[in-house]
């Protein structure tokens, strides 16, 4: 059994015991989250209706970093250039069990 998931604005497929990194969210390591379940399938039934009491329990492993990005702009001829840079923020979360 697996479930697709919405954490923030992107969506996930999700077993009981995987690690995910979602969007930075505020809580301690241990703490117990609720994810919303977009899609549902249970061997051969696939559930996406009526999916309001469904949900994954999870739990915060911790907090991490994606890669950094450099963004560098630069315009010929004109003495304008610019460098920024981007580390994402991520929360590691344990998926504990689907409640369908």
């Amino acid at each position: 059994m697996y479930a697709i998931v919405k954490a923030g604005s992107k969506q996930q497929k999700v077993v009981v015991g995987d690690v995910i990194e979602i969007d930075r969210l505020d809580g301690e390591a241990g703490a117990a989250i609720s994810l919303p379940v977009v899609m549902l399938v249970d061997g051969e039934t696939v559930t996406t209706t009526g999916l309001d009491k469904a949900s994954v329990a999870a739990e915060i492993v911790g907090a991490s970093k994606g890669p950094k990005i450099i963004i560098q702009k630069y315009k010929n001829k004109t003495g304008y250039k610019k460098r920024q840079g981007h580390r994402q923020k991520y929360t590691q979360v344990k998926v504990t069990a689907i409640n369908a």
